[in-house]
């Protein structure tokens, strides 16, 4: 895996009640990865970038929804998250530059 694709993997992280709690409770943060991400180069990307020890890697894809606009059908995009599980003594600060 080389430094490049590492870079392009994770997209952003998600931020919501349901990963806030996830990460006070289970050392848990959410990520947006693009869609043909494994959990190898996740786990490789989150540990270059953030520089931390990560214990586990967990996957979903998320259906996009379909929608009417009118007469219109249309399709919103699916997502891939990832749930990552730090190691205990890590942890990654979103809050730290504002």
């Amino acid at each position: 895996m080389n430094k490049e694709r590492l870079m392009q993997v994770l997209l952003g992280p998600v931020i919501s009640e349901k990963s806030t709690i996830a990460a006070d409770v289970n050392r848990q943060f959410v990520f947006k990865v693009i869609p043909d991400a494994k959990k190898p180069e996740i786990k490789k990307a989150v540990e270059m970038m953030f520089d931390v020890t990560v214990d586990n890697v967990r996957v979903v894809n998320i259906k996009g929804k379909s929608k009417r606009f009118g007469q219109i059908k249309g399709r919103r995009n699916g997502v891939r998250k990832a749930y990552i599980r730090l190691a205990e003594g890590s942890d990654i600060d979103f809050g730290a530059g504002a």
